[in-house]
């Protein structure tokens, strides 16, 4: 009797192993159509290729353009990741376990697109199951973007399955006066609920700090940016916030590109990295789009090109990257209406740059 289990044992576990040669589980396709490729294997049926992925197979042929008839060693089917067998906010059934699936990072590739691609996963899901940033991808990279939800008891992928996935989740925003109830026991039995109440701060003490706040932040990064800085009639930080709205042919009516866009000569030097962003009042309505970028001579102008949107702009540098956190990692800092103008949505967007 034991013999006989060991084989069936075995015999799972080969089966496994089989699956997995099939399949190496990296995802095809993009939202809402994901699927995964599975190479049919001697001896296999449509029934059985169903219960390994979770999946009817008449759902398996339709995807693949094929109809139910004999399977051929060595055909290719397309499988569908659906709601019913795939998951990326952790539900599952209790007779089902997660099996990982992969996205393989491509050249110039970010976390972003990753994101949109693949229903639009959280980017701080996809960093939490990876132990990896967006500063930090490589092409060639396997990223985890879901998982398949398999039957334990039908499927050999069962066997390399998780039975919990973790689901970073954002903290709630707090609140002034939350209410809630304690119960005090009085002779043995509870009492009234009595509300409890948070301490608030004053509205306006709140806005006051919050103001002070964003002062000695914008200190700050003023004295990162003195030196090399356009004269003030040319280029003033704003001590306030600007909007980062994309600007318009009213409200900048010279060449395309911006105002340096003549001034531009090209010596065949380029790079390419990730951008970011600081604030500034040029720009919106002149065209005058500053950079930070180092090891460039102040007063150069680059082209920056943003292949997401196939757009460009030509900015002048200032400077180069001030030495604060919010540096690390970038190639280039651009001033927001620069930004607006590329049509960058992100706090850091990938970029070209040729000088």
């Amino acid at each position: 009797m034991l013999k006989i289990k060991g084989l069936l044992i075995f015999a799972f576990l080969i089966l496994t192993q089989s699956v997995w040669s099939q399949s190496d589980m990296t995802v095809q396709g993009s939202s809402p159509d994901l699927y995964l490729l599975h190479t049919v294997q001697a001896k296999e049926t449509w029934y059985g290729i169903g219960r390994i992925y979770n999946i009817s197979p008449k759902e398996i042929a339709t995807l693949s353009g094929v109809t139910m008839d004999k399977l051929s060693i060595g055909q290719q089917l397309k499988v569908p990741l659906s709601a019913h067998n795939f998951t990326q906010d952790g539900k599952k059934g209790a007779d089902e376990v997660f099996v990982p699936v992969y996205h393989i990072v491509q050249e110039k590739e970010w976390m972003y697109r990753i994101s949109q691609n693949h229903n639009k996963i959280p980017v701080e899901t996809l960093e939490k199951w990876n132990s990896v940033t967006n500063d930090h991808l490589q092409a060639g990279m396997k990223l985890v973007v879901g998982y398949l939800k398999v039957k334990t008891a039908q499927s050999p992928l069962a066997a390399t399955g998780l039975k919990k996935i973790v689901i970073p989740t954002t903290p709630p925003a707090a609140t002034g006066t939350k209410p809630a109830t304690e119960t005090v026991a009085q002779g043995g039995k509870p009492a009234e609920p009595k509300a409890v109440e948070t301490k608030q701060e004053e509205p306006k003490a709140v806005e006051a700090k919050k103001e002070e706040l964003k002062k000695e932040e914008m200190k700050k990064e003023d004295a990162k940016k003195e030196i090399g800085a356009p004269p003030p009639s040319e280029e003033k930080t704003s001590k306030t916030s600007v909007p980062v709205t994309p600007a318009t042919e009213a409200s900048y009516t010279g060449a395309k590109g911006g105002y340096f866009r003549s001034m531009y000569s090209g010596a065949g030097k380029s790079t390419a990295g990730n951008a970011g962003i600081f604030r500034s009042t040029s720009g919106w309505k002149d065209g005058k789009y500053y950079a930070l970028m180092n090891n460039v001579p102040v007063g150069t102008i680059v082209k920056i090109s943003y292949n997401s949107t196939n757009k460009s702009i030509y900015a002048k540098v200032l400077g180069q990257l001030p030495e604060m956190r919010e540096s690390v990692g970038l190639t280039v800092r651009l001033s927001d209406a620069a930004a607006a103008e590329l049509g960058a949505e992100m706090g850091k967007f990938y970029v070209d740059v040729t000088y």
